[in-house]
């Protein structure tokens, strides 16, 4: 299957559209994300600021988006490294300034080593400067340094910018929207999530380490296309499964525990977000199975309320209302529902929330409340529905039958214009379900 991508007309119509909210005599500057070392003079893999790559499509480290919309020169300026000859031998190709404007469908390009002379020219004059404050301290240095040349030429009427305002905001409300190729790059991301699952169930067996069933799903990315997680993945085994971010993924897996994976990949700069728990030796316990069970009616009746107009709230009110309900019938929890709910007794037991913006972040951007209410939900938003319940061993207020159960329940749900849309379909869920695909492999 070919690559599916992003075509240049959309990033050309996101620009325009991020263009026509900004403030009249405006600039807004994007830099790329950083190069890190990751030790001596190893590098750890260049990944794209992933508000400039919405704009533009494009990968490469040190480089900067300008947009100055009703410029008649042109609005959209790209400075990004020259082409050369020796850094490409050693280092991989580069694009360069003479290629960008036909690849990439800008006005107009220069080598980034040209900035610093070109850029205080193209924000003289301008009222206002739209940039990511506070994300880089290097590049807010810069940006002064700009605006401290243009200052210096006052006294010749040089007219020098007088507001600052955070870009964010306004890119980030455009990103919380898919586009309907979006939702397709998201599907797919999801669906080789699915298949990385898949693997990793129907290899699982006692006495494997964690991070050999790692390797599974990390192979399934890699073969489809994604060479990276879209995050630093968990295999949680036993008692692990109830540290809410364990990474180690070093633990020896054991008969009769359960093993929790959250694991998603990147392709194409879009995240898929999937966690599954299931029996390392393919069968449930009686315990096991019920507080399963539990979690899984807790994210399929909050699945149903996503759909537009419900609140971002809905679903997560939903799992806490039917996860509340569900200890109290195990004896876990003992009370009335609605006063162990107003307590936050649950808590105990489910301590996040159901759920996340997904998008080109695992954790997206786009804002959860509007004036200080849970916003409404809008077709085009994808969000996670992950309720989970972990009874870690040690809990005094339970039964010791339940200790080391940890269970969470993840997939990636988009808004539709008449409900919702699992991306993540296909992964074997249900109690039956799981416990046939893992005797049959």
């Amino acid at each position: 299957m070919a690559q599916l991508q992003i075509k240049n007309s959309e990033y050309k119509k996101r620009r325009n559209e991020l263009m026509s909210q900004m403030e009249p005599n405006s600039i807004a500057i994007l830099s790329s994300a950083e190069e890190f070392l990751r030790n001596g003079d190893s590098t750890f893999a260049f990944r794209q600021n992933s508000d400039l790559y919405y704009l533009t499509g494009f990968r490469e480290a040190q480089c900067c988006l300008v947009l100055i919309p009703g410029r008649s020169q042109g609005e959209c300026l790209l400075f990004c490294q020259e082409k050369d000859a020796h850094k490409e031998m050693w280092n991989g190709r580069l694009m360069g300034p003479e290629n960008a404007a036909d690849t990439l469908g800008v006005d107009d390009a220069f080598p980034i080593s040209d900035i610093d002379d070109i850029l205080p020219g193209l924000i003289e004059g301008r009222e206002r400067v739209y940039y990511a404050m506070g994300r880089d301290e290097q590049f807010d240095h810069q940006v002064m340094e700009w605006v401290k040349v243009i200052r210096s030429k006052v006294r010749s009427g040089v007219h020098s910018p007088g507001e600052f305002l955070v870009l964010d905001h306004l890119l980030h409300e455009m990103r919380l929207i898919k586009s309907r190729a979006e939702l397709k790059v998201m599907r797919e991301s999801g669906q080789i999530a699915v298949r990385a699952h898949q693997r990793a169930m129907k290899n699982c067996k006692p006495g494997m380490y964690e991070y050999e069933l790692e390797a599974e799903y990390l192979y399934e990315f890699a073969r489809s296309g994604c060479r990276n997680p879209a995050y630093n993945s968990i295999v949680a085994s036993g008692e692990n499964a109830c540290i809410l971010h364990y990474t180690e993924n070093n633990m020896q897996m054991k008969q009769g525990d359960l093993v929790l994976i959250d694991a998603g990949c990147e392709y194409e700069y879009y995240a898929s977000d999937i966690t599954r728990t299931f029996p390392v030796n393919g069968r449930f316990s009686k315990e096991q199975k019920a507080i399963y069970e539990l979690v899984l009616k807790a994210q399929l009746e909050a699945i149903k309320v996503v759909k537009p107009g419900n609140h971002w709230d809905d679903p997560h009110k939903v799992t806490v209302k039917v996860i509340t309900q569900g200890l109290v019938k195990l004896g876990i929890l003992k009370g009335k529902v609605e006063t162990l709910i107003k307590k936050g007794a649950y808590k105990d037991f489910y301590m996040h929330r159901a759920g996340h913006w997904l998008g080109m972040d695992v954790h997206d951007v786009g804002d959860y409340k509007i004036d200080g209410k849970w916003r409404l939900l809008e077709p085009g938003m994808v969000m996670t529905i992950e309720p989970g319940i972990y009874i870690a061993s040690g809990n005094k207020k339970v039964d010791k039958k339940w200790w080391g159960i940890g269970v969470r329940i993840e997939d990636d749900v988009a808004v539709t214009a008449d409900g919702y849309d699992v991306l993540t379909d296909g992964l074997p869920k249900t109690v039956e379900e799981i416990e046939a695909f893992m005797a049959a492999a």
